[in-house]
């Protein structure tokens, strides 16, 4: 009769946490510089995502601006659940920049992703995201 040995792979916390979705944050008003590369997250149509979390309040309305000489951007506003809140391709200027507007209808964490439009590959880019206030009289 043969021996059998069992073995195991036990994953532990820290290991396990190394390996999580962790998007970087971006609060109101900062503006980030980034890369989009092909180490980014894949979107399954030939290009790559980044995500940013940005918790969001009930009735705020916000731009997201996204800019890149490098490539077509798109910008979309994922709800904490991962449904399309809204996504924005090109920007009224008419170039290649996306430029999105959002009344906030639920308070919570929300993830800004950057991506490129189909294949068009990654490069830098920069992203703002800003609460717009009501003009005073």
């Amino acid at each position: 009769m043969g021996l059998g040995v069992a073995m195991t792979t036990r994953v532990t916390a820290e290991t396990e946490s190394d390996l999580m979705y962790r998007p970087a944050s971006i609060s109101s008003g900062q503006e980030i510089s980034d890369r989009l590369t092909e180490a980014d997250i894949p979107t399954g149509e030939g290009g790559f995502a980044r995500d940013y979390a940005v918790n969001l309040t009930e009735g705020d309305q916000v731009a997201i601006d996204l800019l890149s000489d490098d490539f077509d951007s798109l910008v979309i506003l994922l709800a904490t659940d991962g449904t399309t809140v809204a996504e924005n391709d090109d920007g009224p200027d008419g170039s290649t920049n996306s430029l999105l507007f959002m009344r906030i209808t639920e308070t919570g964490r929300y993830i800004v992703r950057v991506r490129a439009f189909g294949e068009t590959g990654g490069g830098e880019f920069s992203l703002k995201v800003t609460r717009l206030q009501p003009i005073a009289e």
